[in-house]
């Protein structure tokens, strides 16, 4: 069984079943370089043993994950290594590979992928979500799309959101970043199961296997016909197009400098300090294990508790 140090892999069901954990438990699984990198192999392993049919992605700790890792000592070493940081060309292939080529190969990776979700899904935790082919979460799990209020960005590098909201819904959460509920992103049809919080593992589990009693070949075809259909519609051109925007956001943010304006308050009220510097200077000190790190996820009633409409 392969080991890494910042996700688990593990089989079950006499290999029938394969679940990955993201580890960082410590960090609400920010996605540092390293852990996607962990991650990618990960799914690679499971599509290359021909004994797994379902691969489960879940998360330790209190959350599935809090997004993108933005500055944890590991995350800054990593960013270190790329030596300088103007030039929007090396941003672009350093986020391509980790932000969109990792997403779509997993979106169409040779075994149906279930996403175990829990606590706060936030941005770019939502599109490790997505590229699953269902998403089954506990009842108090929220989610929101944040990176328009809080980091003045046109969204995460997978934008999905039409897809999963619908066009009007999805420009209101990436405009207002306002949490949505398990039973309103089920509502919505992003999420196909909810499951009590203290029930999550075992009844994943349960589900994965009704899906693994299908043959492998029928599961395959399933998921090419309606991966497919979607591609037909425009999917993953869509996805490029959003992405190469996100990278001109960047560009602009860079260009800018002091001229960016400061974050919008939380929905707790609360202005997340020094978050006017990221996307130009990424090197800068941000500690995630800090209540500054996210309000939001310091302040969850708070935040569950503001109206949509506020």
């Amino acid at each position: 069984m392969p080991e890494y140090e910042n996700v688990i892999y593990e089989t079950l069901d006499d290999g029938a079943i394969a679940r990955i954990w993201l580890n960082r438990p410590e960090f609400r699984n920010a996605q540092s370089f390293p852990l996607l990198d962990d991650l990618n192999d990960a799914f690679l392993t499971a599509e290359m043993d021909d004994k797994v049919k379902v691969v489960i992605l879940a998360g330790k700790g209190t959350s599935f994950s809090s997004g993108h890792d933005m500055g944890t000592p590991g995350q800054r070493f990593e960013e270190s290594r790329f030596g300088a940081t103007e030039g929007t060309h090396l941003r672009w292939n350093r986020e391509w590979e980790r932000f969109f080529f990792y997403q779509q190969r997993w979106r169409d990776l040779r075994k149906t992928t279930v996403a175990q979700v829990h606590g706060p899904c936030i941005a770019a935790g939502m599109m490790l979500a997505w590229v699953c082919d269902l998403i089954v979460c506990a009842d108090d799990t929220i989610f929101a799309e944040v990176v328009g209020p809080r980091l003045n960005m046109c969204g995460v590098e997978w934008v999905s959101h039409p897809w999963e909201f619908g066009t009007r819904r999805a420009k209101e959460m990436m405009l207002l970043g306002d949490f949505i509920d398990a039973q309103e992103a089920h509502r919505l049809g992003m999420v196909n199961r909810i499951f009590a919080a203290d029930r999550l593992e075992e009844e994943t589990l349960h589900y994965a296997r009704r899906i693994a009693r299908l043959p492998m070949a029928t599961a395959l075809m399933i998921k090419e016909t309606i991966n497919q259909t979607q591609d037909i519609q425009g999917y993953t051109n869509a996805l490029k197009a959003s992405f190469s925007i996100h990278q001109m956001n960047h560009a602009h943010w860079a260009e800018a400098g002091p001229m960016r304006p400061a974050a919008l308050p939380s929905a707790a009220g609360q202005i997340r300090p020094g978050i006017q510097g990221l996307g130009f200077e990424p090197l800068r000190p941000f500690d995630v294990t800090s209540p500054g790190y996210n309000d939001d996820l310091d302040r969850i009633p708070a935040a569950r508790e503001t109206p949509a409409n506020a």
